[in-house]
């Protein structure tokens, strides 16, 4: 029996890819040690490099790196196929659906805080929707909405400004590399 070895070719795409999804991650495990007071509530720091490569790399992309980040940081933190992982993927889903809509508004009025606010507005959705039918199916659930909403407008906004600010360093970066070519 001979053993055959089967060599990948990486591109430079896929390298880039790993970094950003390995920095997504990394944010995902600082999210879940930091103690808030209602469970479930996170600042998804994450986002804001899905965010970034939104904006740089588009859709696809950025659909790559959470899925990657979803799966992996599930792994890293053992609820990998449990419900907090399936909730997780469900906001994930809604709001990288809601992304492929928002990223083509306009420009000059939507950008990457109001792109964040949709985004955490669509995760919240995503989850609730998938605990009120699998997990807790009765309407008590909807009095936690004023909390998450709150949760998901200030983090959304925050994130936003992060991934805003982020995006404007790289624009001045990428034009001083350019002049100085």
């Amino acid at each position: 029996m001979t053993r055959s070895i089967i060599e990948l070719e990486t591109t430079p795409e896929d390298h880039r890819v790993a970094r950003l999804a390995a920095a997504a991650i990394t944010l995902a495990l600082v999210d879940s040690a930091i103690p808030l007071p209602l469970p479930g509530i996170k600042p998804g720091l994450a986002n804001i490099v899905t965010m970034v490569v939104l904006a740089r790399h588009g859709w696809s992309a950025a659909a790559w790196i959470t899925g990657l980040r979803i799966t992996a940081s599930g792994l890293l933190l053992g609820n990998f196929l449990s419900p907090a992982f399936f909730l997780s993927f469900s906001g994930a889903v809604c709001s990288l659906c809601v992304l492929a809509l928002v990223v083509r508004l306009p420009d000059h009025v939507f950008g990457p805080i109001s792109w964040s606010l949709f985004a955490a507005f669509a995760h919240l959705a995503g989850q609730l929707l998938l605990a009120r039918l699998w997990l807790i199916p009765h309407d008590g659930l909807f009095y936690l909405v004023p909390f998450f909403a709150t949760a998901a407008l200030i983090f959304g906004t925050i994130n936003g400004l992060i991934t805003a600010r982020l995006l404007g360093e790289t624009e001045i970066l990428h034009k001083a590399e350019t002049q100085n070519a």
